[in-house]
């Protein structure tokens, strides 16, 4: 459009048109009452993909009809999830006002970025794996990789060589790739073709600057160097990482303080597992649907929350390679396997946790309402029974769980249960979160809402006495407030007094100066409520985030301790042993069984089978027999056991 034109239309478009241009690249929810509307290309591609009706608005002389497609703004989420699962980018613009407040057009501010890499609602994300965005960048002949994780604060950096790019992406499986704006195109384009389904963004270059980006990651986790993460000297790495938290802090307004920590992801502690090898030996997903049917994750996923869940999926990516670590590990799990009661206590506790690193996200992020702040309370509120469950518990890890990992947090809990009713609505500003008794101008608010009404319903009494007239109602709708209502058949039975409202077929509608006194009274009490139990609310979220290291310690805890419980769990039902792992050069397996296919077995029972190989005589082994014997099965059942053996499972 021409300056001209853009003075010819609406202020609403004006304003939709600002915030169009800050955000070219993302499907612009423009809130307007109870919608969120998009207009002109966003328009069509969201009916599109949405099964919208799209329809045409006039927005000003010189617009002409405007392509107009919207959805209801209590069904918006379901909508933005099925976006953000095609692989696109919301930007969620919202009425920064109240409307009956608002001199002119409503003031109107993007609060929120949505991509595929940023999303935070349950609708979207699987609560059984990590949601990463990584960011990318390239330096001589090696990559740097930041992957984070916005909805659990997980935070990594890593160099790789530039060949093996490919195959770590499809290890970690990202939901949205980040470069910068100047990438070699040719690169990008190996990118898109080796991760097709996953969202690529860009940021501006400067973002990756070595400088800039040191900044960056030293001021988000607030700290004067990077040494103390053990990657001071990875400058590519760094890169990736600054741009990435600069992405980040852009799409959700800086709301993004817990993230931080940082981990360097050192490739010496583990046994690498390539994509293919992963795919071969279908330990995440299986290559028939791509699910997790049949697969070694399933097997061995007894967890209770999705936080084990999501750490038992990266135990079985990344098994370790220090003998005393795996040893660790395999020590707590027998000790649970032999302690049945601690074990079941463990289960009934841990079966009610939520989402810890989710909840807390949320919060940090201001996405969270008060459902979520009651669950985070519930969930915290366990740990110290978890604790007392494992108090018998011998082996070292167990114990260091419980005397470091969960932290004394239950001046947050009975702040939160104090404050919030026991369920809370979903919304924030329509009043009921706040508890009777937390705060004397809510109780008084709540009073005099409630003696309105009460009021209401004892003059309706009273005048139905006074005039004679049985039929007499006190009515309330939202254009004409209060009303006193009389039969066409009664009206010469109305007082003086009452004032005529409005006209219906079969009746009249009156008021009375006392009514309206009291209508005014109640309906700003009302109002008032609500908007004091939101200023509540927000405040007592800001001071839950103040929480956030020991949240996220506790949540940490109780992965490890829910990860253990279920490799116990696993042991005694499948009836497997603990390995004997040691620095050696040789593996040993006596009546070894393929824990899958074993499963899997209808009829009968799985053969087991021993295998002897060492670095100095049994180097090579021969398996000889006719398709369909189980040759594939015995070797792919060695290369499992193993991998189980140093994730610290029994086998």
């Amino acid at each position: 459009m021409s300056p001209r034109s853009k003075n010819a239309i609406t202020p609403a478009m004006k304003q939709y048109l600002h915030f169009k241009r800050q955000h070219p690249d993302a499907i612009l929810f423009f809130r307007m009452g109870d919608f969120y509307e998009m207009f002109f290309d966003d328009a069509k591609e969201a009916a599109q993909l949405l099964g919208l009706t799209l329809t045409a608005r006039n927005h000003g002389k010189a617009s002409g009809d405007v392509p107009l497609a919207g959805v209801p703004h209590h069904a918006m989420e379901g909508y933005l999830a099925k976006l953000i699962r095609l692989g696109r980018k919301v930007a969620i613009c919202e009425q920064v006002e109240d409307p009956k407040k608002a001199k002119g057009v409503v003031k109107r501010d993007v609060v929120e970025v949505v991509s595929p890499g940023t999303a935070l609602s349950d609708a979207v994300l699987d609560q059984q794996r990590n949601n990463f965005l990584v960011g990318l960048c390239t330096h001589a002949d090696r990559v740097g990789l930041a992957s984070v994780d916005l909805s659990t604060g997980d935070f990594a950096l890593d160099e790789i060589p530039a060949p093996d790019l490919a195959d770590e992406l499809e290890s970690l499986g990202p939901a949205e790739l980040l470069i910068a704006e100047g990438a070699d195109e040719q690169w990008v384009a190996t990118l898109q073709n080796a991760l097709p389904r996953v969202a690529l963004s860009r940021l501006a270059d400067w973002h990756f600057a070595a400088d800039t980006a040191y900044q960056t990651l030293t001021s988000q986790l607030r700290v004067q160097t990077l040494k103390g993460f053990g990657c001071d000297d990875m400058e590519a790495a760094i890169r990736a990482g600054g741009a990435t938290v600069a992405y980040l802090r852009e799409n959700q307004r800086g709301a993004v303080e817990h993230i931080n920590r940082l981990q360097r992801k050192y490739r010496e502690h583990f046994a690498l597992i390539d994509a293919t090898a992963q795919r071969n030996l279908e330990l995440l997903t299986n290559r028939q649907d791509g699910g997790r049917a049949n697969t070694l994750l399933e097997i061995l996923d007894r967890t209770r929350t999705p936080m084990g869940a999501r750490l038992l999926r990266q135990w079985v990516a990344q098994p370790l390679k220090s003998p005393p670590l795996i040893i660790n590990r395999l020590e707590a799990v027998d000790d649970l396997l032999h302690q049945r009661e601690i074990r079941r206590t463990l289960g009934q506790c841990l079966e009610q946790v939520g989402d810890l690193e989710r909840l807390i996200a949320r919060i940090c992020c201001l996405r969270a309402n008060a459902r979520d702040m009651v669950a985070l309370a519930r969930s915290l509120d366990l740990a110290p029974a978890i604790g007392t469950a494992l108090s018998p518990a011998q082996s070292a890890l167990l114990q260091e769980l419980c005397s470091k990992g969960l932290p004394d947090v239950s001046e947050l809990v009975a702040e939160i249960l104090g404050a919030l009713v026991d369920a809370p609505p979903a919304t924030l500003t329509d009043g009921g979160l706040i508890r009777d008794g937390y705060h004397p101008d809510v109780d008084q608010l709540r009073q005099i809402a409630r003696g309105g009404k009460d009021y209401i319903a004892r003059l309706q009494a009273t005048e139905r006495e006074r005039t004679g007239i049985a039929s007499l109602k006190i009515g309330y709708n939202q254009v004409f407030g209060y009303y006193i209502e009389i039969s066409k058949a009664n009206l010469d039975k109305a007082p003086a007094e009452y004032h005529r409202k409005q006209t219906l077929a079969n009746a009249e509608r009156f008021i009375t100066p006392e009514l309206k006194e009291y209508e005014e009274k109640v309906i700003g009490a009302e109002d008032r409520l609500k908007e004091l139990e939101n200023e509540l609310f927000l405040a007592l979220r800001d001071r839950a985030a103040r929480w956030t290291p020991q949240v996220q310690q506790i949540a940490r805890a109780i992965a490890h301790i829910d990860v253990l419980y279920s490799l116990a769990e696993v042991a005694e039902r499948e009836s497997y042993t603990r390995p004997q792992v040691d620095d050696g050069q040789r593996i040993e397996i006596r009546d070894g069984r393929h824990p899958v296919v074993e499963r899997q077995l209808r009829t009968g029972s799985f053969v087991p089978n021993d295998v002897r190989l060492d670095t100095n005589g049994a180097q090579i082994m021969l398996i000889t027999g006719p398709n369909m014997a189980g040759k594939s099965t015995i070797i792919r059942q060695v290369g499992l056991i193993a991998l189980m053996a140093q994730m610290g499972s029994f086998v």
